[in-house]
């Protein structure tokens, strides 16, 4: 069924919101390539790939929350993307997650229900890890 259909995510399992976008494309019948950024790191041709799939900027993609951003200087208006790109190289963690891959497209799926955009499927309904039910495409429940 993946190969049909390849999604990759890019996933911090210590992060509620990648580990709901895992569930969710689970629920939906794929079995994704989980890659733990973290772990596995960055390259700065492998961010700008991704960035421009997805029609992001370094700083789009920029983790501010739980990181050492500000400090390290990244988040003023005159900051370089180059310089971004080098510090989350330097550092996986700058990287807001999850990144996702498939035949439709590369998104920053925040909210994890984004994900649905780029799947050609989905299931019927999911419930997040926070109780939240999201409504597939065509569910009765959609509005």
């Amino acid at each position: 069924m993946s190969d049909d259909f390849p999604v990759t995510i890019y996933h911090n399992p210590a992060c509620g919101t990648s580990r709901n976008v895992v569930a969710m494309v689970r629920a939906a019948g794929y079995e994704p390539t989980v890659v733990e950024y973290r772990v596995a790191g960055w390259t700065k041709l492998q961010l700008l790939r991704l960035f421009t799939a997805a029609g992001l900027r370094p700083r789009d993609a920029l983790r501010i929350k739980g990181t050492d951003a500000a400090t390290l200087g990244l988040t003023g208006d005159g900051v370089a993307d180059d310089a971004i790109l080098d510090a989350m190289v330097a550092d996986p963690i700058l990287v807001e997650r999850p990144l996702v891959v498939t035949p439709k497209g590369t998104i920053l799926a925040r909210p994890s229900e984004a994900v649905l955009t780029v799947l050609d499927r989905a299931p019927a309904s999911f419930t997040k890890e926070d109780g939240e039910t999201v409504r597939g495409p065509g569910s009765a429940a959609e509005k």
